[in-house]
């Protein structure tokens, strides 16, 4: 069971909202806006994915990290270096 489990229907209901932020940015640009309101759409989807990974991270950690440590030994060291990894490439993005 993956620490998400518990909010999945409330992360995939949030996951097709940003589906249909991303499809309203495809008909801005078939529609031809101005670059500028798209622009600030585009923004609003980016925020969306960033608060949804931290979330999914949170429920990582709280879950799946805290569940190794507790067991020990290599396991734990594995899922906190995921984290960590995980951690730098959403501060990257």
């Amino acid at each position: 069971m993956h620490g998400y489990t518990a909010e999945k229907s409330s992360h995939l209901k949030r996951l097709r909202r940003i589906e249909g932020q991303v499809r309203g940015l495809q008909r801005m640009v078939e529609e031809d806006k101005y670059c500028i309101d798209i622009l600030t759409q585009v923004s609003a989807a980016t925020k969306a994915l960033q608060s949804f990974s931290l979330e999914l991270l949170d429920e990582h950690l709280a879950h799946c990290v805290v569940e190794a440590a507790q067991k020990g030994g290599p396991e734990a060291e594995e899922k906190v270096r995921e984290a960590s990894d995980a951690i730098a490439r959403l501060v990257r993005s």
